[in-house]
């Protein structure tokens, strides 16, 4: 189980900084959802990607410190939430792929460091 948590893990962390650096470039497709659909003002995508980046460091940290792991993963199921929550109120069901993989990872992520702890 702790292999599932490893390929899970890195997965995860992978598509967290993927996703903080296309906010810190201000990437035009990500502007767009973020803030042009969502309503997310532009100020706020560097501190959007910090939380991605401590939550990415903090699981593969917490492959080795199991209650950081916890943490960083229950944070990233937070963050996650609330981006599919701020897509849905605004009915942007086009775009909940973008959210729902790493939400559905980061639960994983969370229940499997659980389940090894």
């Amino acid at each position: 189980m702790f292999i599932a948590l490893v390929v899970v893990t890195v997965l995860l962390a992978a598509i967290c900084l993927n996703s903080a650096v296309m906010k810190l470039r201000q990437a035009e497709a990500v502007v767009a959802v973020i803030h042009g659909t969502v309503g997310v003002p532009k100020k706020y995508l560097p501190v959007l990607a910090a939380l991605e980046i401590a939550g990415a460091v903090g699981i593969v940290v917490g492959l080795w410190l199991e209650p950081l792991g916890v943490i960083a993963a229950a944070g990233l199921v937070a963050y996650f939430l609330g981006a599919v929550i701020g897509h849905l109120r605004v009915r942007d069901t086009k775009n909940l792929a973008m959210p729902l993989p790493p939400l559905v990872l980061a639960i994983a992520v969370l229940v499997l460091r659980l389940l090894t702890a």
